[in-house]
């Protein structure tokens, strides 16, 4: 993907492999076959290239140290990659820096690791320093008993091991951060990454957390990159914890499986990215240029050829998938659980991108599955209802999932408040309110959350619903609210679903029919008033 993303900028690729017909053999512009953790091999490897960059961690970083010396430019620098291939090493650096972890201990034998387990408490996560990755390296003890067992597992105290305490986590994160050889920093927005036996299964991006915890998330990594040498992609893998708290797991000095739908979902991929980054050209926009996005890995189901026919059976379902790009990686050798491909899925919501992943994995729900809402009508009272009926008419016409409850600004201040400021969280994209009298509801609502909000005044009988608009209309800069007129729900339902069609194609092409037929019905209309005379029309078309 890296020699894919190079051809389109005129960028030649020479890769190091020791497979002949590796995935990168048939796109890259040479192939030099070898094994990229032999000296020798690497340094005269290294006479063909302008720039040195690695996609994978375990390579000789003694011989790369060398040759920075002799003058040969790698990215990142090879301090880097021997501080990230000893995964210890790893978190005794990000602990000097101040960077959130999870606690963490070296052990050499038996009585270290007990010490250990009686400190942190069990269950006790055990793991290799180097050679780890896609769950390999790591194991859990559950109590005391297993702690023979796990250190066997992983090759012995001589192998190098350490533990951490376990991290009950809500969710794993991870953020892809840029850095230029000049040393400016980028950020790909947070995405979660959703694990199957310890392998990153699927990634949703963006990752659907408060956006206080995607600051923070953001911070955390962008500081753990800066404390490392040299330029290029990382990968910052996070833990969000039950109480808030983001800890790092760890990081990847390259493009990672949590940036592969980078390359459908922003503007700039990770591996353009990594690319402008080595070569020292300006960093691209890494914002989403797509509302939401899903990343599924091709795993293994099955070892050789059986298990080709159930990868080909999924990407013939993925062709039938609004939204759906397949990457298939060539790799000559299928086993189970290991990585073939990826699929990104995208679309206008979160929702959406799910809904089409369910279908692509064939998986039932029965009708179990709730609809997220992406619209909410709300009011003041149910005396508002016939009014704000014809908001959701329209809603329904146009199929948005959507909400509809009673929320008062003055009798229920607590729920409007709890209502208000979860509502991006939950998924909404805009909020119609309907209100009638002083009308504080629009206004307050718009106050505690940035999703639009559009206000309906409501008919009052003291006075015909002025008061209701000229309150919702006067609200002070910075807390805007859409207005329509008095009573006229259907134009805030319509305007509801412009404003969400203006990030889903579906969606704009059966408003722009929408607006067709409008404009039908009005030549129709003109034709057979032409036709018929004013006398006939009214008699056929006109109730007295």
């Amino acid at each position: 993907m890296l020699c894919q993303a190079a051809s389109q900028m005129g960028i030649k690729v020479a890769i190091l492999d020791p497979l002949e017909n590796c995935p990168a053999s048939s796109v890259c512009h040479e192939h030099v076959i070898g094994s990229f953790d032999d000296g020798d091999t690497v340094r005269e490897f290294a006479k063909r290239c302008g720039v040195l960059t690695v996609e994978i961690e375990h390579v000789d970083a003694v011989t790369l140290e060398k040759l920075e010396k002799q003058g040969v430019v790698c990215e990142p620098k090879a301090s880097t990659i021997m501080i990230i291939q000893d995964k210890y090493r790893q978190k005794e650096h990000f602990s000097k820096f101040g960077i959130p972890l999870p606690d963490f201990v070296q052990v050499d034998n038996l009585s270290s690791i007990e010490k250990a387990g009686e400190m942190f408490g069990y269950p006790l996560m055990v793991k290799s320093k180097r050679l780890a990755y896609d769950g390999r390296g790591n194991a859990v003890a559950h109590n005391k008993r297993e702690l023979s067992s796990v250190v066997s597992s992983l090759g012995g105290f001589e192998h190098g091991l350490y533990v951490e305490r376990w991290t009950p986590f809500a969710k794993e994160l991870s953020v892809i951060v840029a850095r230029s050889r000049d040393g400016s920093t980028v950020c790909y927005p947070v995405v979660q990454t959703i694990h199957k036996d310890n392998i990153c299964h699927v990634v949703e991006a963006p990752a659907e957390i408060p956006e206080k915890m995607k600051t923070l998330a953001t911070g955390v990594a962008e500081k753990a990159v800066k404390s490392l040498e040299g330029a290029g992609v990382f990968a910052v893998e996070l833990f969000l914890t039950n109480d808030n708290q983001v800890l790092l797991n760890e990081v990847a000095p390259r493009p990672h499986n949590s940036g592969h739908q980078t390359i459908e979902a922003c503007y700039t991929s990770q591996y353009e990215q990594h690319l402008r980054a080595i070569l020292g050209f300006p960093l691209g926009d890494p914002s989403m240029k797509a509302p939401a996005a899903v990343m599924y890995n091709i795993l293994g189901e099955d070892e050789g050829e059986s298990g080709f026919v159930l990868a080909h059976q999924m990407i013939g379902r993925a062709l039938n998938i609004p939204g759906a790009s397949v990457h298939w990686y060539a790799k000559p050798e299928m086993r189970k659980q290991r990585k073939m491909g990826h699929i990104t899925i995208v679309g206008p919501s979160m929702f959406s991108v799910k809904a089409r992943l369910d279908k692509l994995l064939q998986r039932d729900n029965d009708g179990l599955t709730k609809v997220r809402p992406r619209a909410a009508i709300i009011m003041g009272s149910d005396s508002d209802l016939p009014v704000m009926k014809d908001a959701k008419e329209v809603l329904e016409k146009f199929n948005i999932p959507f909400e509809l409850t009673i929320v008062s600004a003055h009798r229920t201040p607590q729920r409007m408040y709890e209502y208000a400021l979860s509502a991006k969280e939950r998924g909404l994209e805009v909020i119609i309110a309907g209100a009638g009298g002083a009308a504080h509801l629009p206004g307050m609502v718009a106050s505690l959350t940035t999703v639009p909000v559009i206000g309906v005044p409501i008919w009052t009988k003291s006075l015909q619903g002025m008061d209701s608009l000229l309150s919702i209309v006067q609200m002070p800069k910075g807390i805007p609210v859409a207005t329509v007129a008095i009573g006229n729900a259907e134009n805030a339902g319509l305007l509801a679903v412009r404003m969400l069609a203006s990030r889903d194609p579906d969606l704009s092409d059966r408003m722009n029919k929408y607006q067709q037929n409008l404009e039908d019905s009005v030549l129709e209309k003109a034709r057979l008033l032409e036709e018929l005379g004013p006398d006939d029309y009214l008699k056929q078309y006109m109730k007295p």
